[in-house]
């Protein structure tokens, strides 16, 4: 089932949802059920799996030479999200990503899942390789997340790279990423929500926030989005802090503020179990809050980690 038509059957109710990563490679499929099997009580509609792309090894030649190697760390998401539909009977969400990706890649991966059943897509650029300065395109591959929502909305059109697949239409749900506090590379929000107002007259249906601690940064991002004429369902994203060290990395990677508030009562605490006390109790009313206003659904960031979301889930349905 698409995502609309789960947000539209729960009939104003805030649904529970939650992204997961694939295992590292040598790891078992029992990985990722045991990152499921916590949460399942909580009756998720749609389980969303990620994507990471190819990184890089340098081998030494007995020459002197480097020679520069793209590995995998991860399992694919394809056969990930075949396994969670099979086993735990919910829709899998994949993530689509332009880096590590030719257009013909793309197009095969899209005809596997929709051969699988899968109803849904998140179109995303994604990262930059962790040696990378910025983001570079794969050669044959999409720069933009734009392009690559191009792509997936041709083929529900029946637009295939070659004519022989032209009379087959997917029927993917789209969805794409949305940032409260601006995408770090936008020079300003304008700008941002120009783009993003374009994904959708372009064809998403839905938009997934990056996460935020201040639930007025979500507030104002969905007042701006509906007076931008973007009406589609706007699923905040969310993860608890669970480590003082977040206090950094958090800000450093995903290029968001944290409310003085928090980061003053995380460097107050005395430990690292009444830092992910005090980061899980903060999420838990962030939650409260959020489904007062009317979030469609909560979506959660676990890392493949479950202990800190089950326990928000637990107090808040």
């Amino acid at each position: 089932m698409k995502i609309t038509e789960h947000i539209a059957n729960a009939a104003g109710k805030t649904l529970f949802s939650f992204e997961l990563l694939p295992p590292l490679k040598g790891k078992s499929i029992c990985d990722i059920y045991s990152a499921i099997d916590p949460l399942m009580e909580f009756n998720p509609p749609f389980i969303d799996v990620t994507y990471h792309r190819e990184d890089f090894i340098y081998k030494q030649h007995d020459s002197g030479l480097l020679e520069k190697l793209s590995y995998r760390k991860r399992p694919g998401t394809v056969a990930i999200c075949a396994a969670i539909m099979n086993r735990y009977k919910v829709d899998a969400v994949p993530h689509l990503i332009c880096g590590g990706f030719t257009k013909e890649e793309t197009e095969n991966a899209l005809i596997d899942l929709q051969f699988l059943g899968i109803d849904n897509v998140l179109v995303l650029r994604g990262d930059a390789r962790q040696n990378d300065a910025a983001f570079v395109p794969t050669p044959g591959g999409h720069a933009y997340a734009t392009d690559l929502l191009d792509q997936v909305v041709g083929m529900n059109n029946g637009r295939y790279m070659y004519e022989d697949h032209a009379a087959f239409k997917t029927d993917f749900c789209v969805g794409v990423a949305g940032y409260p506090e601006k995408h770090f590379e936008a020079p300003n929000m304008k700008t941002d929500f120009k783009y993003l107002k374009r994904k959708i007259e372009m064809g998403a249906e839905f938009i997934v926030t990056q996460m935020f601690f201040d639930n007025q940064k979500y507030i104002d991002f969905v007042r701006l989005c509906r007076e931008n004429d973007i009406n589609v369902p706007i699923i905040p994203g969310l993860k608890p802090i669970t480590a003082s060290k977040q206090l950094i990395s958090l800000p450093k990677i995903f290029h968001i503020d944290l409310p003085e508030a928090l980061s003053e009562a995380i460097s107050d605490c005395k430990t690292e179990k009444d830092v992910k006390q005090l980061g899980i109790e903060w999420m838990i009313q962030q939650c409260k809050e959020l489904m007062q206003i009317g979030a469609p659904v909560l979506h959660f960031y676990t890392m493949s980690n479950p202990e800190p979301t089950r326990k928000i889930a637990e107090a808040i349905f």
